[in-house]
């Protein structure tokens, strides 16, 4: 049973105080299935006044002890997996497999930031003076102000939560509304460990009134978005007049280059599995496919074949290899996006349709010759849509994949090393994966640069940004 989603702040569930709630739509029937409770100001004031509180008592317990706590919460959400899958699937609409991957993968996440809470070391800098002592300390920012999307219920909530736990920090986690249940059981899973009242607040509601009231108020400190380019640079702009640091993980036109030398059944194989994955709905999904004149119709036939193979139907089905789209605006925006290609010249390989009158659901789609005008060779797709266009040499790829502003995830199949090299470092985005697909892992580094933002959400370097440097500088006297 999908649950009715409440506020959690200082440590209790509790509805909003006015008593609204928004509901929430199963995205393959198009029924109702439940409600999540709609925070207001008293709501918000009180979740700013927990995390302030929380935040003077989470930075003094040692980080030992804070890798415990999320060590064990790690542990609750593998033995919740089989509660938790069905509520992602159910809110959001992506198969059940896909649904234990993600919790499976949070339960990653949890641990490995656990560790890194142990491993955020200073130095010491020798001293040009005797008796003086030069130490650099690390220190938790204070409390986060947090804003995720609703194609990740919980992939997106926890690495910014575990990131804050990890430096020692408290944090206000403004969830998705259409999507409310994954960051609830994850909260859920914290609290259950030992996380003490007041560090972990979760509320919804309007995201423009959320964000405007939390990222200009004094208490918090650093702010945390996942979100669209458009929304991301508003609400950079306004932390930045505050002068409060943020890590801004944006939107992205991943470009795909396959090489006339590379595996092209492996190369069409993965890539077909990694982009009709969560119905194209990610933000590093393969996008732009960029296939060299020799080997274009070749891998263009094969991977026409792998995406008509796809089974598309309801997410708790277990037959199902691809769930519905999670609202109706994406099911327009891709329908409205393939007559564009389509009236612009472009071949429709594959789908291309939108499947059935009940739910969300739109058949894997391939276009073969689409021109870079096509509104979707401009602008994000986020759905089933791969654009597949060819090259002649190595300097065209390279300026069509570096032609949009975006820089977040790009792809490279090749068999040379040369190759390889050059892409690696021609291609200006902020993740390369060459020859597999190997991205969004808790220890390697997650984030984008130009236009799809900055700062990193996996790595060591995730942890940075939750954490000031101080230097402390004495004379022993």
């Amino acid at each position: 049973m999908y649950p009715n989603v409440s506020l959690f702040i200082n440590g209790k569930w509790q509805a909003a105080s006015s008593g609204r709630s928004i509901d929430v739509f199963d995205p393959a029937t198009d029924e109702k299935v439940g409600t999540v409770a709609h925070a207001d100001k008293n709501d918000l004031d009180a979740a700013l006044a927990a995390a302030d509180a929380g935040f003077k008592v989470w930075r003094k317990i040692s980080a030992y002890e804070r890798s415990k706590v999320m060590r064990k919460a790690a542990a609750l959400l593998r033995e919740r997996s089989e509660h938790i899958a069905p509520i992602l699937t159910t809110e959001q609409g992506k198969p059940l497999a896909e649904s234990h991957t993600e919790i499976q993968t949070a339960a990653d996440i949890i641990e490995w930031f656990a560790e890194e809470s142990r491993r955020t070391y200073g130095r010491l800098i020798p001293a040009r003076v005797a008796g003086v002592r030069q130490v650099v300390e690390k220190e938790p920012i204070g409390p986060v102000a947090a804003f995720t999307p609703w194609n990740y219920p919980m992939g997106q909530a926890v690495r910014k939560v575990s990131a804050a736990l990890a430096a020692g920090c408290s944090i206000v986690l403004k969830g998705p509304e259409e999507t409310p249940g994954g960051s609830a059981e994850l909260y859920r899973a914290f609290h259950d460990a030992g996380v003490p009242a007041g560090v972990i607040n979760l509320v919804f509601g309007s995201p423009a009134e959320i964000s405007e009231y939390l990222i200009p108020h004094p208490v918090i400190r650093k702010i945390s978005f996942t979100g669209s380019t458009v929304v991301g640079k508003q609400l950079a702009a306004l932390a930045a007049l505050h002068m409060k640091p943020s890590t801004m993980e944006l939107g992205g036109h991943a470009p795909v280059i396959v090489f006339d030398d590379a595996d092209i059944e492996q190369a069409s194989m993965l890539l077909a599995r990694a982009k009709f994955r969560n119905a194209g709905q990610v933000c590093v999904s393969p996008t732009r496919f960029m296939v060299q004149d020799k080997v274009y119709d070749d891998f263009l036939s094969r991977f026409t074949a792998h995406a008509r193979q796809v089974k598309v139907g309801p997410g708790l089905d277990k037959n199902s290899t691809m769930g519905a789209m999670a609202n109706e605006r994406r099911v327009r925006a891709v329908q409205a996006m393939v007559e564009d290609a389509a009236r612009l010249g472009a071949s429709i390989k594959a789908g291309g349709e939108r499947i059935g009158t009940r739910g969300n659901f739109f058949e894997p789609t391939v276009l073969g010759e689409v021109p870079s005008s096509a509104r979707a060779m401009n602008e994000e797709p986020f759905g089933p849509m791969a654009l597949v266009s060819r090259f002649s040499g190595k300097d065209d790829a390279i300026s069509e994949a570096n032609r949009l502003p975006y820089g977040l995830a790009a792809y490279v199949y090749t068999r040379s090393p040369e190759t390889a090299d050059l892409m690696a470092a021609s291609i200006e985005s902020g993740m390369v994966s060459i020859n597999h697909h190997g991205l969004a892992l808790p220890e390697t580094p997650f984030g984008g640069i130009k236009d799809s933002g900055h700062g990193s959400e996996g790595g060591t370097e995730a942890i940075e940004g939750y954490m000031v440097t101080k230097f402390v500088t004495r004379l022993n006297v």
